[in-house]
């Protein structure tokens, strides 16, 4: 089994309803292709670098899991033809780090 990092980006819309639907429709998907979920990361609403299909914003999901060649076959096929992504990318990584946060949650309090 090899290790890997997906991240998702969610169009903005409905974000709500939506962002709990992509979530467990891609676990799902990942567990039932011989793969196993290690970690699984809400990132959050963030503006976009450019436009990306006249989106700015988006919502991130960052998933690190083990898993085979079918896993990421799968998921992908998946993922082509949702309408509700913008972007995805899988990497393959040696091994995971599941202490370290990449993204921090911002706090909405102002520091004085």
């Amino acid at each position: 089994m090899n290790c890997y990092e997906h991240t998702l980006i969610v169009k903005q819309d409905k974000i709500d309803d939506l962002s709990k639907k992509v979530r467990s429709k891609y676990e799902d998907l990942i567990n039932k292709n011989s793969g196993k979920i290690l970690k699984t990361e809400e990132w959050g609403l963030r503006n976009l670098s450019h436009p990306i299909k006249k989106h700015k914003r988006g919502f991130y999901f960052h998933f690190k899991f083990t898993g085979t060649g079918k896993t990421i076959l799968e998921l992908e096929k998946t993922e082509n033809i949702d309408e509700s992504l913008i972007r995805y990318l899988t990497v393959r990584v040696k091994k995971h780090d599941l202490e370290k946060e990449y993204i921090e949650k911002k706090d909405n309090q102002s520091k004085e």
